[in-house]
């Protein structure tokens, strides 16, 4: 099956948001083994909707379209779905009365324009909306199936994980399972990961390998297609194997891991805390960290100590040190680390200072990085970073690049790490 995203909305052609839900859409066919060839996007244009949907039907037999589904009079997809298919549109009384009592409930009177969200296309299969008005809904027409999903992401996304995923997974099921895994890497590039395992993506046939960069991290997605589930998993472990034999030591984590959460999962396993001493990510470190639930038996607390004087009063950095070796500096970012570990009487410090941009910070050229990492009563240890992006994304580089240096250094000391 090859599938076609038209995304509805002259929203996104004017910038206005981003465009997140194709790339949600995708992951999720990728995991069903379905081809998406084209990302289409249009204006709430009714005829420049239905020349793209005569396109699409050119290329795929499933088509899947986000946005449109409102109550105002630029939300136009059903309509002219309908009208380009030859059918038509009537109520659902489900959806209506769920409609009607969001308004009772809260004293609201209803409008006659929000009874539109609850047409659908007549002969389809509705789609429940748990986080919204419009129900979704999916029509298979000569041979070819049409999904209609609502705009906003936090509808979109458990409607088509939920309710549209596992429909097509019946529609392609001829008594075979296909199962996922993402292997997660930081610290290597995507054109050297290719290159490591380019003998395993030249020969693959089942599992496939898949790569991804994004963020600055790499991901290989191992897919497998089998008669039963537990056959799948042993393929996917025997690829995953292959793989790490190869590039092993850069892999992180796995599925839905992030650096962060890897990071906090590592130190509540050994039952370590932490400290953070921060300049350029001025609080980001921490506050990745604390995205993570449980992370309060990690993260003890930190400082921000952006200016030389904030350095100098808040850890007791001694002005010598800076004015001998500067603000931006491996001895700087090894006393912040050093300091804040023992303010705070935890296990771990870490000290991050640089010049994120976009202008140079202490002579130093914009994109120059010095992470610090105090373990313990040893010698702090320091890494030297060249960025080379925009500010903000300087900052987050920062913090994923601490992360997976600590967790490094904590593996090669001997603290267990899950992957």
């Amino acid at each position: 099956m090859n599938a076609e995203i038209l995304a509805v909305g002259s929203e996104l052609l004017l910038g206005q948001i981003t465009n997140t839900n194709a790339r949600f859409i995708s992951n999720q066919l990728s995991e069903l083994g379905i081809n998406v060839y084209y990302h289409t996007v249009v204006g709430d244009n009714a005829k420049r909707l239905e020349n793209a949907i005569s396109v699409a039907e050119t290329r795929a037999d499933l088509i899947i379209f986000s946005g449109g589904l409102g109550p105002t009079k630029d939300d136009l997809t059903k309509e002219t779905i309908a009208r380009h298919l030859g059918v038509s549109l009537e109520f659902d009384d489900i959806a209506l009365t769920y409609i009607e009592q969001f308004f009772a409930q809260r004293g609201r009177p209803m409008t006659d324009n929000n009874r539109k969200q609850a047409l659908i296309l007549a002969g389809s299969e509705v789609l429940a909306n748990h986080h919204g008005m419009a129900p979704g809904m999916i029509l298979t027409k000569d041979e070819r199936t049409y999904i209609l999903l609502p705009g906003p992401p936090k509808e979109l996304e458990p409607m088509f994980q939920f309710e549209a995923k596992p429909k097509l997974s019946v529609m392609l099921n001829t008594g075979g399972v296909i199962a996922s895994h993402v292997m997660r890497f930081y610290g290597i590039g995507e054109a050297e990961l290719e290159v490591r395992v380019q003998d395993i993506l030249d020969s693959q046939t089942n599992p496939t390998v898949a790569p991804l960069a994004s963020d600055g991290e790499v991901t290989l997605r191992v897919t497998a297609k089998t008669e039963t589930e537990q056959e799948a998993q042993q393929l996917i472990a025997a690829k995953v194997a292959e793989i790490q034999a190869l590039v092993g030591d850069y892999q992180y984590g796995s599925d839905d891991d992030s650096l962060a959460s890897k990071t906090v999962e590592m130190l509540l396993d050994n039952k370590l805390t932490i400290a953070a001493a921060e300049s350029l990510t001025a609080g980001l470190f921490q506050s990745e960290l604390a995205e993570i639930p449980g992370v309060g038996d990690a993260l003890v607390g930190g400082v921000v100590t952006y200016t030389e004087g904030a350095k100098i009063k808040q850890l007791g950095i001694s002005k010598e040190l800076l004015d001998t070796h500067g603000i931006v500096s491996s001895e700087c970012a090894a006393a912040m680390a050093s300091t804040v570990r023992k303010k705070f009487g935890t296990d771990i410090g870490i000290g991050l200072t640089g010049a994120a941009g976009p202008t140079a910070h202490d002579h130093q050229p914009v994109g120059t990085v010095w992470i610090g990492i105090a373990i313990g009563d040893e010698e702090p240890i320091t890494y030297l970073l060249h960025l080379s992006g925009m500010r903000n994304t300087n900052r987050l580089r920062t913090v994923k690049f601490t992360c997976h240096y600590l967790m490094q250094l904590l593996e090669e000391r001997g603290f267990t790490k899950r992957y």
